[in-house]
């Protein structure tokens, strides 16, 4: 099957209206060299790229043209197409972001004037009255703003006509929305412009120069009443169910964002905005502009999503840092949580429910910034044995096994952040004696293990407490996560723990002792444990300890393995080890399968650089032979792998390698189990495949070395040497395996020997310069075609059989040819695999 390729960004090139063309005609030079020749050459291209290059040459041309003091009069006139260029480009072009960032470096002399033609081209923008041509304004506003010197000058100029602009467009799109009620296609992308409009006005609030004053705050002036009319198109986009729940959110953001902005005097926002949470708005109290532009938000029956999104505005929206709120932003902290306790016990949709949760977590990293410079009654609030927090901890309880993957990682967060702020409220306290801590960490100890939410938890408990404290409890923690790690669902939450655990072990144990006394009692506690359950586990538990857990213990701590092979070697020589019982049993893979699953992994991630060079210490030939023969075949397995797997596709095949991969070969080919076949084969498909790339290295290295140059670091003698000894390698192992392919052999040899050679051909095809040699395919041709011949015959009279056997009061039926590999087995399998993988064969054949 093939990988589909990800579309890139398509990149149009720019065109203008005939007018700007003929302007840029009459004001270009003869010689081509002034800024309006370069523009008539850039948008007489086709190609967007090459328009692109013409583009970066507009600011070196002007500041040329600067330095010598010239004053060309259609600079003027180019500048304007400049600006019409830009607003024409859509927001996703590459030419857009281009052109913004090289105006960005516009000579000084020049920027008057930019600024001129864009303000004058934004305002026949501003001025559409095409409903459908909104979002392409609203887009360009934003691109405007956004880190573009220009346009925000000119939005600046303009901050009136875009503030009204945005505001009749919402109101217009809006009723359009409803007109085409049912139109969900019509509907999703009006409410998309919606959504942009919201995002664009608060941007322009947030960016933009001209609201940093207070001149606009005048009831008469036009800004401000413009404010006052998006504000009341927020409040009732809050209230509207028939809009998307992100533009409720997005509206609940706003509405905040512009009561923060427009509130005065500004140390009496808390308290504007706790009576909105708390629905205790005092009519009388509060300002005409905001009674009649959030009435509704004032009244009590507000529902709870617009509630919950004004929490949400709350926290993202307001400064909480540094305690710029004062006092008054601690208790609308406290108010905002309360309200969102009230909303969870409230809400039951599945996607406010996700709100909610990633608002909690907001609403912890709010505390945590207002902690470090909180009032002594904010910290008793906060601290772990007060009300909030504990029915916060309560909360991460109940939905830490929730269906929904992103409100798990919430709780986590919520968990977290939950440490962390009890960690703020202690004044010199010890952390691991803490009676909070102590009581939480044996309280999630007591829980039992299937329970996934327990992992998380635990994970970011030893973050903040350290490791310590946990295996004072109990030292069996280790064991017993290694224990559940049969159950396949458990496995990624169990490995992420110990990983989080044996990292801060080992950090707390190297800072605590001097030397290197301390390794040894990290690999008692976190090595040991695992050997355990590779040599006595059951199946399930080795698999997945070997798939998940060995390798990131070797990849944080590679110096392991020597102590892993140095306890597994003892264990094996003593045939009968207390700790390894099942050491010696020829149906268990023991210590010896452990031994060697130990190394494949090191190997395959790259600790095991120089097979040849560890392997003479760490494990002996014979060893490695006894595990290419062991009677249970993920052992034989293991080693192979060890011996064909490699994180270097170019790493060197060693003469002891191909002589286990031929000692293999020899007693593996009869192996009675489909997908043991199928691993044997695959494995040996990557030996052949670092063949080849390797034999490439050794090649460029023959060809570049000088006659007086010493042996080769890599290969510790000549590449020639090597490349025969590969050569003499395949012929051997193709020797071998024709060897096997007589009529009389049994089907698992003859398929094993095929389908071996099917990756060879595959791997070395013809014109490869050291192999497939003529006699050799030319054996292979025979052979292969004389063993279909004796399927053909096999099958035939099958299918003879079968015809017989339905002419006999049986409904005849057409037999597919699947049936009769159902019927007929195991010489029609043989048949039917070589049907589809003797194709790779027709280029090898003789004509």
């Amino acid at each position: 099957m093939g990988v589909k390729k990800k579309k890139g960004t398509q990149l149009t090139a720019l065109t203008i209206c005939h007018q700007d063309v003929e302007t840029l005609r009459l004001s270009a030079d003869v010689e081509g060299k002034n800024l309006a020749s370069l523009l008539l050459r850039c948008v007489q291209l086709t190609d967007g790229v090459s328009q692109i290059q013409c583009v970066k040459q507009i600011v070196p041309l002007l500041e040329k043209v600067n330095k010598n003091g010239l004053c060309d009069p259609t600079i003027e006139s180019s500048l304007d197409i400049i600006a019409s260029i830009y607003l024409s480009l859509s927001l996703k072009n590459p030419l857009k972001k281009v052109l913004a960032s090289s105006l960005n470096e516009l000579p000084e002399f020049y920027l008057s004037k930019a600024i001129h033609s864009f303000t004058t081209r934004l305002q026949e923008e501003l001025n559409t009255t095409d409903l459908y041509s909104y979002r392409k304004v609203i887009d360009n506003i934003s691109s405007c703003v956004e880190n573009f010197k220009l346009g925000r000058a000119s939005i600046n100029n303009l901050l009136k006509n875009v503030l009204h602009f945005l505001q009749k467009s919402l109101i217009e799109i809006l009723e359009e929305n409803r007109k085409f009620a049912g139109n969900h296609i019509v509907q999703t992308r009006l409410m998309n412009d919606l959504l942009v409009g919201i995002r664009v006005s608060m941007v322009l609030v947030q960016k933009v120069q001209g609201f940093q004053g207070n001149l606009w705050k005048s009831s008469s002036s036009p800004i401000w009443q413009s404010m006052c009319g998006l504000l009341s198109i927020f409040t009732k986009f809050l209230s509207d169910d028939d809009l998307l729940q992100t533009i409720h959110s997005t509206s609940g953001l706003a509405i905040i964002l512009f009561i923060k902005t427009m509130f005065h005097p500004s140390e009496k926002i808390p308290d504007l905005v706790s009576s909105l949470l708390l629905r205790s708005v005092d009519c009388t109290s509060v300002p005409e502009w905001f009674l009649s532009s959030c009435r509704s938000l004032c009244c009590a029956d507000i529902s709870g999503s617009a509630l919950l999104f004004l929490c949400q505005g709350t926290l993202a929206m307001l400064d909480w840092q540094d305690g710029s709120l004062g006092l008054s932003g601690e208790a609308l902290l406290l108010d905002t949580v309360h309200v969102l306790f009230i909303l969870n016990s409230e809400i039951k949709e599945s996607t406010l429910e996700l709100f909610l949760s990633r608002i909690l977590a907001s609403w912890t990293n709010s505390a945590i910034h207002v902690l470090k410079s909180s009032s002594p009654s904010l910290k008793d609030n906060l601290n772990g044995n007060s009300s909030i927090v504990g029915r916060l901890l309560e909360y991460v309880y109940t939905h830490w096994e929730h269906p929904l993957d992103a409100l798990r990682h919430q709780t986590k967060i919520i968990f977290k952040n939950l440490l962390q702020m009890h960690q703020l409220t202690m004044e010199r306290a010890e952390l691991v004696t803490d009676p909070f801590f102590l009581e939480l960490t044996e309280s999630l100890l007591q829980l039992e293990w299937h329970i996934k939410g327990k992992y998380a938890c635990l994970s970011c408990l030893v973050e903040c407490i350290g490791i310590e404290r946990i295996l004072a409890v109990d030292k069996t923690i280790p064991s017993q996560i290694l224990e559940v790690m049969g159950d396949q669902s458990l496995v990624p939450y169990a490995s992420d723990l110990l990983e989080t655990m044996f990292k801060n072990h080992k950090s707390h144990l190297k800072s605590r002792t001097v030397g290197g006394i301390w390794i040894d009692q990290w690999h008692e506690t976190w090595v040991s444990p695992l050997l355990l359950i590779l040599c006595e586990g059951n199946l399930d538990q080795k698999s997945y300890v070997i798939d998940y857990y060995l390798p990131k213990l070797l990849n944080y701590s590679p110096e392991s393995l020597r102590y892993m092979v140095k306890i597994l070697q003892t264990s094996i020589d003593a045939k009968t080890e207390q700790s390894f019982p099942s050491l010696g049993y020829c149906n268990s893979r023991g210590a010896l399968g452990a031994l060697m699953a130990c190394l494949r992994i090191a190997r395959a991630h790259g600790h095991l650089q120089s097979a040849t060079d560890t392997w003479e210490n760490l494990v002996s030939s014979a060893r490695i032979k006894q595990g290419l023969i062991h009677q249970h075949c993920q052992v034989r397995l293991d080693t192979l792998g060890l011996l064909c797997e490699s994180n270097r596709s170019t790493e060197i095949v060693t003469t002891e390698e191909m002589q286990w991969i031929q000692f293999f070969i020899t007693y593996n080919l009869n192996s009675q189990s489909p997908g043991v076949r199928q691993q044997i084969c695959s494995l040996l498909k990557k030996l052949f495949c670092r063949i080849q790339e390797s034999s490439q290295v050794l090649y460029k290295l023959e060809q570049s070395k000088s006659k007086h140059e010493p042996k080769n670091e890599l290969t510790k003698q000549y590449p020639s040497v090597s490349l025969q000894q590969y050569k003499n390698f395949m012929t051997s192992i193709c020797n071998s395996l024709f060897e096997v392919l007589f009529p009389g052999s049994s089907y698992s040899t003859r398929f094993s020997a095929l389908t071996i050679l099917v990756s060879i051909a595959e791997v070395f095809p013809t014109h490869t310069f050291f192999y497939i040699l003529v006699y050799l395919k030319f054996q292979f041709c025979c052979l292969l075609f004389r063993f279909l011949w004796e399927v053909l015959f096999l099958a035939y009279n099958s299918y003879l059989y079968i015809i017989k056997f339905a002419s006999k009061g049986q409904k005849a039926k057409k037999l597919s040819p699947f049936s009769l590999t159902i019927i007929w087995q195991p010489q029609t399998t043989i048949f039917m695999d070589f049907a589809y993988y003797g194709k790779s064969f027709y280029s090898y054949l003789p004509n």
